[in-house]
């Protein structure tokens, strides 16, 4: 039996491999964190990944409560996206679409109901 004497070559470690999934699945949870207000009815935010070796391009639905400042809340999604994927996942990300899937009201008070007969 030979004993390894010494610091092993980058060559001969290995490497990690990240499925598209489990990136998908961090950025679906960030996006989730860096929205303000949820609406209640709203589906979860998703997200899709294409990984290329050490960078992951990343689109994230979701829905967002209205009224509220859609590019402010869009911002946000992209630079938590972002972070989270790096920190957690060790991959650049050049690019995070953020694709607004539906608005929903937020708040009954807040606009007067308009009724038809």
């Amino acid at each position: 039996m030979t004993g390894v004497t010494g610091p092993v070559g980058a060559a001969e470690r290995g490497q990690t491999r990240i499925a598209d999934r489990v990136v998908a699945k961090i950025a679906a949870q960030a996006a989730k964190e860096a929205v303000d207000e949820r609406p209640k009815d709203a589906d979860a935010p998703r997200a899709t990944v294409t990984v290329h070796r050490d960078t992951a391009r990343v689109r994230v639905t979701l829905d967002l409560a209205y009224p509220c400042d859609i590019g402010r809340q869009c911002g946000a999604v992209r630079r938590r996206v972002g972070e989270r994927v790096k920190a957690l996942a060790g991959m650049e990300v050049p690019e995070v679409a953020v694709q607004v899937e539906r608005l929903h009201r937020s708040g009954a008070g807040n606009a007067p109901e308009v009724t038809t007969r």
